[in-house]
């Protein structure tokens, strides 16, 4: 049997680029469905996506809301990383992240990387 596949998207906008940060959310749905392996990881300005309370105000046009992108996604099992030192930079607290974000270190992330099939940067 073969192994599975993997891809892992960089999220590095939240609202202040909504499609950029919505993209990546529509892509791993997609993988999933496609029974691919999708990781998300926020750096950045991107880690306040992974705040309570801050998804119900981003939207691009002509995509479902990221809400609703990111509740399917943790739903059907993906993970979303947050990058430790971006949070510790905003002052944002573990306890004040989303179900289904996990704060992640590069070292953790660099063998997601190299596990990876493709690393996309958003």
């Amino acid at each position: 049997m073969a192994d599975t596949e993997k891809i892992v998207y960089i999220v590095t906008h939240a609202g202040d680029d909504p499609e950029r940060a919505s993209l990546p959310f529509v892509m791993a749905n997609a993988a999933q469905a496609m029974d691919v392996e999708a990781v998300v990881v926020l750096q950045g300005p991107a880690v306040f996506l992974a705040t309570q309370g801050c998804l119900q105000h981003v939207f691009a046009a002509g995509l479902p809301p990221l809400k609703d992108l990111v509740e399917s996604y943790v739903e059907a099992g993906g993970k979303i990383l947050v990058c430790g030192p971006c949070i510790k930079e905003r002052k944002i607290e573990e306890h004040e992240l989303i179900p289904g974000a996990t704060v992640t270190a590069a070292g953790a992330l660099t063998q997601h990387i190299l596990e990876a099939n493709a690393t996309l940067v958003y």
